[in-house]
């Protein structure tokens, strides 16, 4: 009897076992365990309907976020000296009244963000990321998001539509964050994604600015550069820009507008102010101080810009006058972000 009964402890207990083993398969199939949450990405959507990892590989810097830190708190600093000795500085009240000031500034008010966007510093990549974050996308991957459609006008809300109250709230309760180029820098890239590239934003550019800068900067201009607008070399395209008849820098396109007009660096205190130069990590530094390096990652290029060894190549072809004029068009932008001009150093 007693042999029995140990045969069938010995068989319940087998059973037992098998049945903790298909359970405990199961739950390791789906991704859990008793007391933990584990987010799995199917189509495209955690089990939580928040982006893992946005479909971008974990960054990290080399550098210790105390040197980041370190590098932000002397940008500010330079960025506060040189606006305390400008006297064009708008006060915020002035700003609130002319809501349109403020409309390069998207609002994330989930994540409590406030991006101020500069055409021509990966804004697109921005862009793309904060649709993922704010649910505007089908997808958890910035890269998947076709480029025109990140800048459609009624994506984001901009700070401009906004009341005074609820500006200044945002000003002193959210997270802002803008990033910035070296300035020739920026304007060869303009000038080459919007004169030189086949695209339908190409069209656009040639035929509202093209026909217009060859008609007054070309000399015995043909007819089909008058009726196209399709050459414009980067000289003539400089002769427009330092043109006393191309009316205020605020009236430029915002792809070749100062930095310091559309982001108003002098009337908001930014708590980050990343550089193109050094995008990657100063793209963490944003997300780490906003907490959300856990849930997406700044997506990275599999093409980097080489605009910058293309500057002097460009530039050598303008005079010192026209390079000199240039400069002070785009000079609040050299100082307050510590650039150096070509041919100035």
């Amino acid at each position: 009897m007693r042999v029995v009964l140990l045969r069938r402890s010995k068989q319940l207990v087998l059973v037992l076992l098998s049945v903790f083993g298909l359970w405990l398969g199961v739950i390791v199939m789906n991704g859990k365990l008793p007391g933990h949450h584990v987010s799995i990405v199917f189509n495209q959507k955690t089990d939580d309907s928040f982006p893992a990892n946005a479909g971008t590989e974990k960054y990290l810097p080399e550098k210790s976020i105390i040197t980041l830190e370190t590098e932000q708190t002397q940008r500010k600093k330079l960025a506060k000296e040189v606006c305390t000795l400008s006297q064009k500085n708008p006060n915020l009240d002035s700003v609130i009244k002319d809501r349109t000031l403020l409309d390069h500034i998207i609002v994330d008010e989930e994540h409590r963000l406030l991006y101020c966007y500069v055409p021509k510093v990966a804004c697109t990549n921005w862009k793309r990321l904060l649709m993922v974050l704010m649910g505007k996308a089908n997808t958890t991957n910035p890269l998947a998001i076709v480029a025109d459609d990140s800048h459609r006008l009624n994506v984001f809300r901009r700070l401009d539509n906004y009341t005074g109250e609820e500006i200044r709230y945002r000003l002193d309760h959210f997270m802002k964050f803008m990033f910035i180029r070296h300035p020739f820098e920026r304007l060869v890239s303009a000038f080459r994604n919007k004169f030189g590239q086949n695209s339908s934003s190409s069209d656009y550019f040639r035929s509202r600015y093209g026909r217009q800068i060859i008609k007054q900067y070309r000399a015995n201009a043909s007819e089909e550069s008058l009726l196209r607008g399709h050459d414009v070399t980067f000289r003539e395209f400089v002769q427009y820009i330092i043109d006393p008849r191309t009316v205020a820098r605020a009236n430029f396109n915002e792809h070749w507008r100062p930095m310091v007009d559309l982001c108003l660096p002098c009337t908001i205190q930014y708590n980050v102010i990343g550089k193109y130069e050094s995008l990657m990590d100063d793209a963490w530094l944003v997300l780490e101080k906003a907490n959300l390096n856990q849930k997406v990652s700044f997506p990275r290029s599999d093409r980097p810009s080489s605009t910058n060894s293309l500057v002097e190549e460009y530039t050598k072809h303008l005079t010192r006058e026209e390079l000199l004029h240039l400069y002070h068009i785009y000079e609040m932008d050299f100082r307050l972000f510590d650039y150096h001009s070509p041919g100035f150093d």
